[in-house]
């Protein structure tokens, strides 16, 4: 196996995120620094990563309810509560697929799969993530219509976009959109509405390809059967 799907299954990271740790050189196997991404872990062989001795875990999966003003991390450095902090029990080390912002709340899922991660986050792979929106601004057809069509945010486009008017208070000078997209850049969908001229102020992911999230509260998780795993496998492959 190479190495940096070894890494991957054993937990750690994505393979993209292996293949970044192999050139800074933090993994070595059987005590030698790998230097070639082709390296391959045969039977026996100790891989460690930063020093530390890494292993094969059960793969584990879990639908969390993300609250505003928790960090979409293992840890932080500042001190601040992770998502990973809500799950004291749980024995692997998990791992936040994607990430919602610090003051985005919603649907995030954890895992300790680097293979699942990679396929959930591609936007090759079109998977829909649905978000809700609080904009500052009267939301129309004529302003949301270049999102149907990208929008340059930070120099690059972005893929288009759907998205559904759910409710516009003129009085209040505010309006509610559902926004459906298959990427996850950097504030994605924050600057994608600043770039129509309407402001975010409140935002919740809350679907997940085929997953959404019923009977969760904010702060609490479940998590997902072979089936509902197995499902999102079969939509990322359907689309790439």
């Amino acid at each position: 196996m190479r190495i940096n799907k070894y890494i991957a299954h054993a937990g750690i990271a994505s393979r993209r995120k292996a293949e970044e740790l192999i050139k800074a050189g933090k993994v070595t196997i059987n005590g030698k620094r790998v230097v070639e991404l082709a390296t391959t872990v045969k039977s026996g062989d100790v891989v460690e990563v930063e020093g530390s001795p890494i292993y094969n875990e059960e793969k584990v999966y879990y639908l969390f309810h993300k609250p505003r003003g928790v960090i979409s991390s293992v840890t932080d450095d500042k001190g601040r509560k992770t998502v990973v902090d809500f799950f004291p029990q749980v024995k692997e080390r998990i791992y936040p697929v994607g990430r919602l912002d610090w003051d985005t709340s919603g649907l995030l899922i954890l895992t300790n799969d680097g293979d699942f991660t990679d396929k959930m986050i591609h936007p090759r792979n079109e998977i829909d993530k649905v978000y809700v929106a609080r904009v500052k601004g009267i939301a129309n057809k004529e302003n949301l219509r270049p999102l149907t069509r990208g929008v340059v945010i930070d120099g690059k486009k972005t893929k288009p976009a759907r998205y559904n008017i759910l409710k516009v208070d003129t009085e209040k000078n505010r309006s509610v959109v559902e926004l459906i997209i298959h990427e996850g850049r950097n504030h994605q969908v924050k600057k994608m509405f600043e770039s129509v001229g309407l402001l975010v102020d409140k935002l919740s992911r809350v679907r997940f390809g085929s997953l959404d999230l019923t009977g969760l509260r904010p702060g609490e998780a479940r998590r997902l059967n072979k089936k509902e795993v197995s499902r999102l496998y079969n939509e990322a492959v359907t689309k790439s």
